[in-house]
């Protein structure tokens, strides 16, 4: 039987990003003694506050060198691996990120006796996706399911939240832009002859399909699988309450923030050859494999469990968007809404 939470010492490896946050504050409210793994004091110290003296530790932890991560699960009770990257540079590779370091981290807790592992994958993760990113995530998951067979493995869609990836990009780029792009839009438009006359469509099935979910339900999830005996050794499926075609996110985003733009159909084939020069940018936009992605759906298969298993009714990206992407509307919507 697992230790109550506010018993336990549980190291968080990418503990200071946006799931880990989340997580952190929780299991620190609930008591718990939570090690936060990082390449990056710096980013783990800002965490410190939502505890007590000494109950949430920066680790400085290279996930490439064994005996640095040896040290920073000696002791503990449960392990939780929320490290990823998407897209690459220099030595962070996906290769050494989602197998060398996932495969390393379990290895290390199994060596430790550690009572439990977390690991954080990716929904589409498989072997024969066209995008490096989802065939790491799942020779990721086989490396820890090697080491650690009784690991608990969730696989989450697109996360939102205040300080997500996808829509605050998007939405920064509305800001300056007169268009937003349908990635996944087919090349050659859809014409057809109705009684209205000619009817063209630009846009088909909107592109991939997506079912985001709220990092507040993941982050709870996680806390949950932490004392469920019956997590163990489980792959969960992560999204929420509806599936959304990009078109779709566009719109949606669109609404929110009460913003007027144009929509404009971007083909896959000439997206990535965008994403060929963007990949080059600080923070890219886009990169080629990000848009190989867009070939699948990342939506549920509805084969394995997901939210229900922990009695966590997934938030609609309607209920939570608003939150957080208000800033974005115009100065005169915003007074409005004041």
């Amino acid at each position: 039987m697992s230790k109550p939470i506010s018993r336990q010492r549980i190291t968080v490896f990418g503990g200071s990003g946006f799931v880990g946050r989340h997580l952190v504050q929780r299991l620190a409210h609930e008591g718990a003694e939570v090690r936060v793994a990082v390449r990056t004091m710096e980013t783990a110290n800002l965490l410190k506050p939502a505890g007590d003296i000494g109950q949430i530790v920066p680790w400085q932890v290279n996930i490439a060198e064994p005996s640095e991560v040896a040290t920073a699960v000696d002791g503990v009770d449960t392990v939780i691996n929320l490290v990823g990257i998407l897209y690459e540079r220099g030595k962070r590779t996906f290769q050494r990120i989602h197998v060398d370091g996932a495969g390393n981290i379990a290895r290390a807790a199994a060596a430790a006796g550690v009572g439990k592992m977390l690991h954080m994958s990716a929904l589409g993760a498989d072997k024969y996706a066209p995008a490096d990113y989802a065939q790491t995530k799942f020779a990721g998951e086989a490396a820890v399911r090697e080491a650690f067979p009784t690991a608990t493995v969730f696989r989450p869609s697109v996360i939102f939240g205040p300080e997500d990836n996808f829509f605050n990009m998007f939405a920064g780029i509305m800001r300056f832009l007169p268009c937003l792009p349908v990635i996944g839009a087919p090349f050659i438009p859809k014409v057809s002859f109705g009684d209205d006359g000619l009817d063209v469509d630009f846009f088909g099935d909107g592109g991939a399909k997506f079912q985001p979910v709220y990092v507040g339900d993941v982050a709870d999830a996680f806390f949950s699988a932490i004392t469920m005996n019956e997590a163990e050794g489980e792959t969960y499926e992560l999204g929420g309450p509806r599936a959304y075609s990009f078109k779709e996110l566009m719109e949606l985003l669109l609404a929110v923030t009460e913003r007027k733009k144009f929509l404009v159909p971007l083909p896959l084939g000439i997206a990535e050859m965008e994403a060929m020069f963007l990949q080059y940018l600080p923070t890219p936009l886009l990169t080629p494999d990000q848009v190989r992605l867009m070939e699948r759906d990342n939506v549920l298969s509805g084969a394995l469990p997901g939210l229900e298993a922990f009695d966590i009714q997934a938030k609609a990206a309607e209920a939570i968007l608003p939150t957080y992407l208000h800033r974005f509307r115009t100065p005169s919507h915003r007074n409005a809404h004041a």
